[in-house]
């Protein structure tokens, strides 16, 4: 079982910068690929970034790609989304989870899931 809690949301102006944490709780998190997902008002949830168990390989879907970067530090068991230039449609509900998969975008091989941190981009 893993425990996932969200921090690090919040309302930023256009072109600033928020750091998402994920801790998890147990000794498996170096056991598991990690992933960040979003869900906008009315939209489906979507795949935004991911990391293997080693942190040396990540994917990121192409919107976010030269603006987001994610890191994991597995003595802290912690994943990290940092976003830097926000953009208004990167307003969502972000969501890490972790799945046996590696590098995985199907929100289905996530096995757990977060609560979710609300992150608010203003133009």
């Amino acid at each position: 079982q893993v425990q996932l809690v969200e921090s690090g949301g919040g309302l930023v102006q256009a072109g600033g910068s928020l750091r998402l944490s994920c801790a998890a709780s147990g000794r498996t998190f170096s056991s598991y690929a990690m992933g960040w997902f979003r869900q906008a008002p009315g939209k489906e949830r979507e795949f935004v970034a991911a990391i293997n168990l080693s942190g040396r390989g990540t994917s990121l879907t192409d919107s976010v790609m030269g603006r987001f970067t994610i890191s994991r530090d597995n003595a802290k068991n912690t994943v990290y989304l940092q976003m830097n230039s926000l953009k208004p449609e990167d307003t969502a509900v972000y969501y890490c989870a972790a799945s046996r998969v590696s590098l995985t975008r199907r929100p289905n091989e996530y096995d757990y899931w977060g609560q979710g941190t609300q992150v608010t981009v203003s133009s």
